[in-house]
């Protein structure tokens, strides 16, 4: 089988809810991205076989298929085609594999995987409750079957948050003391440049504006839970934002006959799911079911990204795994940086890949949870 490559990957700052990006139509986010990668990399982008974008909540602004949009709307060639994924809060990971794989079966030599989400202009869940309009109280409830194999009831990211802080036994203290290190992570990052060689500024917008460098633990005591009886609140959850990002993936051929220099191989891919319910404890199963297919053990594994959707998440994939938490989300995440949705994996993945070639280290891995109980695993190796 073929082997696939990342030569760049780039991302926009991210703009916080209602901030520097909220009014920027999503195909112009995501345009912005796609723009920035190719003249990061100098290929011309008639070369493109395709175009694969992560989106949730794909209306207005988000509908009809985004990744096509956003191409056109960046002055790009119309004879490239594109293509929106949605595997919830997973989908520009998997827009990544998709890329890859295209790749590795011979069927592509270029792809552009990323991912767009403006959550200022449509909110976390709109999708879904578009559908009551038509009679439908949500995508589960309505169903028999569902109701038959997991009961009539919220299905809450909220509910799971608080069912595994609770089986892990993660006090709110503890949840917020990790929410604490993901601001101060960011805020280091950013104010040592960390994350320079990956933004592509828009106009003055040049950092991200969501962490929070005047928050502290009294802050976030005062908050009140999103439910009651839950240790569950907005400083230990990840932010609402607006963000998109790119990443080039080629073959060993189009690397040779464009003269292209590779930052990272694809080492390994895969995807698990557990209990819908539960719905964010998928990581742990994923990253067990990937080391076995990869033939890997964590102690290979130099840095971990995994999206902090909340922090009880990441605290019980850290207990699972006991790995090295000084090597986990290094330069803070989603609740300092933001979740963009759909563009969170590509996000994620750009990060990764620089923060890798800063430490000149061999192995990355990325994991998340996402909606049904799914979660992606992607293993990088630097070149």
């Amino acid at each position: 089988m073929s082997e696939a490559f990342i030569v760049d990957a780039v991302r926009t700052p991210i703009g916080k809810r209602g901030g520097s990006l909220a009014g920027i139509h999503s195909a112009d986010l995501g345009g912005h991205a796609l723009k920035g990668l190719l003249n990061r990399t100098s290929l011309d982008p008639s070369l493109v076989e395709d175009v694969i974008f992560g989106c949730v909540d794909t209306i207005g602004s988000q509908a009809g298929d985004i990744a096509r949009t956003a191409w056109l709307v960046a002055g790009l060639p119309e004879e490239v085609p594109g293509t929106t994924v949605d595997r919830q809060c997973g989908s520009s990971q998997q827009a990544v594999h998709f890329a890859a794989q295209a790749v590795m079966s011979n069927t592509n030599d270029i792809v552009i995987a990323g991912g767009v989400q403006n959550m200022s202009q449509i909110p976390i869940s709109s999708a879904m409750l578009a559908g009551q309009e038509y009679g439908f109280s949500d995508p589960f409830n309505d169903s028999e079957g569902w109701k038959l194999r997991y009961g009539k009831g919220e299905v809450s990211q909220f509910n799971s948050a608080q069912m595994i802080a609770e089986k892990w036994g993660f006090s709110r203290l503890e949840m917020e003391k990790f929410s604490l290190g993901s601001h101060k992570k960011a805020i280091d990052a950013i104010d040592k440049g960390k994350f320079i060689d990956e933004i592509i500024s828009l106009d003055e917008f040049t950092q991200d504006e969501t962490p929070r460098r005047d928050t502290s633990l009294e802050r976030m005591a005062s908050l009140e839970p999103l439910s009651e009886g839950s240790a569950i609140t907005a400083a230990v959850s990840s932010q609402n934002c607006d963000a998109s990002s790119a990443i080039l993936i080629v073959s060993e051929k189009a690397l040779k006959e464009y003269e292209l220099t590779p930052k990272a191989r694809i080492h390994h891919m895969s995807v698990r799911a557990d209990n819908p319910i539960w719905m964010l404890t998928a990581p742990i199963r994923a990253t067990k079911y990937a080391l076995e297919k990869s033939g890997m053990s964590l102690s290979d594994i130099d840095l971990v990204e995994i999206n902090e959707a909340f922090a009880s998440v990441v605290m019980a994939w850290q207990k699972e795994t006991s790995f090295d938490m000084n090597k986990i989300n290094v330069n803070g995440g989603a609740i300092a940086l933001g979740h963009p949705l759909g563009a969170t994996g590509s996000r994620l993945m750009t990060t990764l890949l620089h923060e890798m070639h800063r430490r000149k280290v061999r192995y990355g891995l990325q994991t998340m949870c996402e909606g049904g109980g799914q979660a992606n695993v992607t293993i990088l190796e630097r070149c």
